[in-house]
């Protein structure tokens, strides 16, 4: 028997896929997670957007079209929303949501059911013993935040964390060369009264590389910085979720801190990692986002002078508070998010070129025209001539020339 795990959405998405691919292994499947001619179907589904909502629905025809009698499961966000979207006459598919996606390992033989529960504490999955170069470590899921703009907290269901035993093995299990730890709200993990600060001091001595998924302002403290600092093998990358650098819009958004918190925070990281890669989200065209909001926010971007920026024009989401906010047109938003794509272009050259002559450590994940391309600790893209590399990773380069998307190192020290 052949299955197919094809995934939508996030990260924590793909650790979920990647411990369901374990399960069926372990089953006695053959598996993919690329969209082919499979017998069974199991489809992770996202909701963060309408598009991708739209996507997550459009799965059942495309998989018919590669084998009529396939049997679909759909899991994950947009079927947690609204399960009747996934169904069809027959009942042929089994629809669950975001809770106990374990439970699908056990209900392959059920049809036309829907498996939905709410997990009061966090679900382990199969633990993954991933082939790839870096892979991704699932700690945490939910969201208490309740962002206006967000329906992944009515999804995803309360915050809850995983037992940093758990955490750890899986880690010291992986063939991987870099871990990143993620989750769907990272910075609020609590493990019977053990915060994130914790859950590193419990890494110090990992010899992979360790990087951290998506932060809240919040977590940035001495206490976690010096922890972090104390680390063998920490990646000095912080993406810090800004969404916008207006405090009368991060209000409405609801969000907890000010513009002037987050640059406090961006300074204090500095002083414990001067070369750390600072990356960051921005919402543009927040329906109370007038130009003097959206000046406060390319202002405050070239203030902190991020290493990377992803800008997302604002797209109201059915079931949020913000949906019900009158929205700004389609032009405005286009305009603003033009004008921070170029000040983006011009922050990744700008990082690029600060590293100019420093050595970094490399691990190489793909070749590209004639290029090993790879990240180095502070996520700079770095492309080193095929020629010049003699094993497979992690080793030192020199940075020698910054390009739009990176920079060209050598391992010639």
């Amino acid at each position: 028997m052949k299955a197919v795990v094809f995934t939508l959405g996030c990260k924590v998405n793909e650790c979920e896929s990647d411990s369901l691919i374990k399960g069926l292994l372990d089953l006695g499947y053959e598996v993919s997670d690329k969209l082919e001619y499979a017998d069974l179907y199991i489809v992770n589904t996202c909701a963060v957007t309408k598009e991708a909502e739209k996507k997550s629905r459009q799965m059942a025809s495309r998989i018919k079209k590669l084998n009529k009698n396939a049997k679909i499961i759909f899991t994950g966000c947009a079927s947690e929303r609204c399960p009747e979207n996934f169904t069809n006459k027959s009942g042929d598919y089994l629809v669950t949501g975001t809770f106990s996606k374990g439970k699908i390992l056990e209900l392959l033989s059920e049809k036309g059911k829907f498996i939905f529960s709410e997990n009061k504490e966090y679900e382990e999955l199969p633990m993954v013993n991933s082939l790839r170069k870096r892979t991704y470590v699932k700690v945490q899921d939910g969201c208490n935040n309740f962002c206006s703009y967000c329906i992944i907290p009515y999804l995803r269901g309360r915050t809850r964390s995983r037992n940093p035993e758990n955490v750890k093995r899986e880690i010291e299990n992986s063939n991987s060369h870099e871990i990143i730890i993620n989750g769907i709200n990272l910075s609020a993990y609590n493990f019977n009264g053990k915060d994130l600060t914790f859950l590193m001091r419990t890494l110090t001595d990992q010899t992979k590389r360790i990087r951290l998924g998506s932060l809240e302002v919040n977590v940035i403290t001495n206490e976690f910085l010096t922890a972090l600092k104390e680390m063998n093998n920490f990646a000095p990358h912080f993406h810090l979720s800004l969404q916008s650098g207006s405090n009368a819009v991060l209000r409405k958004m609801n969000r907890k801190y000010t513009r002037e918190e987050y640059l406090e925070k961006v300074n204090l990281i500095r002083e414990y990692f001067p070369n750390a890669g600072i990356t960051t989200d921005v919402i543009v065209g927040f329906p109370t986002e007038d130009e003097e909001d959206f000046l406060d926010s390319k202002d405050l971007i070239l203030k902190v002078g991020f290493s990377d920026i992803h800008v997302f024009p604002f797209s109201p989401r059915e079931g949020t508070v913000a949906y019900k906010m009158p929205d700004l047109a389609s032009s405005v938003k286009k305009e603003r998010l033009n004008v921070l794509l170029d000040v983006k272009k011009d922050l990744k050259l700008a990082f690029a070129n600060s590293m100019l002559g420093k050595t970094l450590t490399f691990i190489p994940e793909e070749e590209k025209d004639g290029y090993v391309v790879g990240y180095s600790e502070n996520y700079l893209r770095v492309y080193v001539k095929k020629e010049e590399i003699n094993k497979d990773a992690p080793f030192k380069v020199k940075i020698l020339e910054p390009y739009l998307d990176g920079a060209l190192g050598t391992t010639k020290l």
